[in-house]
């Protein structure tokens, strides 16, 4: 299987960076299922109930012969071609809600032959709700499969929609965005399956990472019969702390007047990956375990480093500056607000753009928190965010969650519902996620734990894997929508995820990710390169 990671490239957002944020997932091998009445196929205009509280404004049903389809827009999310896609039905609906003035967009694509009786609906990216991408891609799979625009913004990095022309939240398009038109999806898409092919799917799925992931566990928590399975991986879960919390950085670089560039930011991360790889029993270049790596950054206090040809040597204030940015944003009381940036992971993208002391400028802010803090929550589109004190962020930390977690801050543990519709969940993150910090991930499935009668009980319907080394949405080769597949239609729970892992010196292994809580330990012997000479094993062994 081949897994297409695409960079959401903005000004210092490159791919070299490992700043990917969401993928398109080629998947060849799913076992079909062949559904009764396979060969009717009606891809005339027609009519549909309108989802609860929504209105159709429009419809049409148009066959689209088979060929490379032109992704619109702009990279990531768009200027790309998807080659052999097969002839289909493409039914465009557009909903209205009364008094919200919105034009919520929905694309169901139905393979005219090979269909293999699945629905699958695919998530967005930032503040895109969808990806049209991700639907040529499935529906080269063999599946019916759909996206929603939700209204809003399709490029991932247009928040201008966020506010109304008095300034004020646009409360229905963030509905929209939050949940609404994901759960529409769900309604609209089993409509035009049954429609289009004379009867329902055999099994719907939910197929997101990041934003995508987040409208995953959105749709588990508040509308959980919408899908039997959901692939919802490096998950924009707490929204609002980690939102806020990417902007840490930037304070903690502005506050202490140090700006370490990214050679010396990369040498701390190199002497942490020489410290911690060799825990697992191998040194490969992967920090199997990152919850037992201690690597003090005091430690590099004098290491001479040449960046750009320029001899620079680490400060004891560098070495502050690194050990705040892991541990985390706290208060003005020491009180944790969130996790850190996990030791391993790119710093690039998280620093204020700034010209340090020597004219060099360093950093490259990611715009998806900076539009959250400035249009959301101060709402003002202008606002600085790579100038905020500590006392500063700590309030806008308190306001976002006060205004906004009610609505879209896709923390709620209660998974109950979900569990007795049967449905089934599978999580992977990489462990070297540079945008949402792993451990957020990780507090999410232990307070399910804690709500739900324990790991044992919770794996019956809900598994998380943690890739070694791998950033933000960037994981390959991953058999994960097979592996729930498996799962949901023959009860087969995975207890790994296969994969190809890139070590440090930039070479493609082979691995099984393992199963939170447990962490890869090498046998002892036999080709590192090779997943067989690593097992699964509980972290503290």
């Amino acid at each position: 299987m081949k897994r297409r990671v695409l960079a959401l490239a903005t000004a210092g957002v490159t791919v070299a960076g490992a700043a990917a944020i969401y993928a398109l997932v080629d998947r060849s091998d799913d076992s079909p299922t062949t559904p009764a009445n396979a060969n009717a196929f009606n891809c005339n205009t027609f009519q549909i109930p309108a989802p609860a509280g929504a209105t159709v404004e429009s419809l049409t049903a148009t066959t689209v012969p088979a060929g490379t389809f032109q992704v619109p827009g702009t990279p990531p999310l768009g200027g790309y071609p998807v080659p052999d896609v097969p002839a289909h039905c493409e039914v465009t609906v557009t909903l209205t809600h009364p008094g919200a003035n919105d034009h919520a967009k929905l694309q169901v694509w139905l393979p005219e032959s090979g269909w293999n009786g699945r629905f699958q609906a695919v998530g967005g990216a930032a503040y895109a709700a969808g990806n049209i991408g991700s639907v040529a891609t499935a529906v080269k799979q063999g599946y019916a499969t759909g996206t929603t625009d939700a209204g809003v913004d399709t490029t991932g990095l247009d928040s201008s929609w966020a506010l109304n022309s008095s300034g004020r939240i646009n409360t229905a398009l963030l509905e929209n965005f939050a949940s609404r038109s994901v759960h529409e999806l769900a309604v609209v898409g089993k409509q035009v399956v049954n429609e289009v092919y004379g009867h329902a799917a055999s099994y719907t799925y939910w197929n997101g990472c990041s934003t995508g992931g987040r409208q995953g566990y959105m749709e588990a928590t508040k509308y959980p019969t919408d899908f039997d399975g959901i692939n919802a991986d490096a998950p924009a879960i707490n929204w609002n702390q980690f939102e806020v919390a990417t902007l840490w950085p930037q304070v903690v670089t502005k506050e202490a007047h140090t700006y370490p560039t990214a050679c010396e930011f990369n040498a701390f991360n190199q002497a942490a990956v020489k410290a911690c790889d060799p825990q697992d029993g191998v040194a490969d270049g992967l920090i199997s375990d990152p919850g037992r790596c201690n690597f003090n950054p005091r430690s590099l206090i004098g290491t001479k480093v040449v960046c750009d040809g320029k001899e620079r040597t680490i400060s004891e204030a560098d070495a502050e500056v690194v050990r705040k940015i892991w541990d985390g944003p706290r208060d003005g009381n020491g009180r944790r607000l969130w996790y850190g940036l996990p030791i391993g992971a790119d710093f690039s993208n998280l620093t204020a753009s700034t010209t340090g002391p020597d004219g060099v400028t360093v950093g490259s802010p990611f715009p998806v928190p900076a539009q959250w803090v400035a249009t959301f929550v101060e709402k003002q589109p202008a606002f600085d965010t790579a100038n905020l004190t500590y006392a500063q962020f700590d309030q806008i930390f308190q306001q976002a969650r006060s205004e906004f977690d009610s609505i879209i801050g896709t923390a709620d543990p209660n998974l109950s519902a979900f569990r007795d519709a049967g449905g089934k969940i599978i999580t992977w993150q990489g462990d070297a996620d540079q945008l949402i910090p792993t451990a957020g991930t990780i507090d999410y499935r232990n307070r399910v734990d804690a709500l739900m009668g324990g790991t044992a009980k919770v794996d019956d319907f809900y598994r998380v894997f943690l890739a070694p080394g791998v950033a933000h949405c960037a994981l390959t080769g991953s058999n994960d929508l097979t592996a729930l597949t498996e799962w949901v239609e023959h009860g087969q729970a995975p207890d790994v995820l296969r994969a190809d892992l890139t070590t440090a010196t930039g070479q493609t292994v082979a691995r099984d990710i393992c199963r939170l809580p447990f962490v890869s330990r090498y046998n002892g012997d036999g080709d590192p390169t090779s997943a067989a000479s690593f097992r699964c094993v509980a972290p503290s062994s």
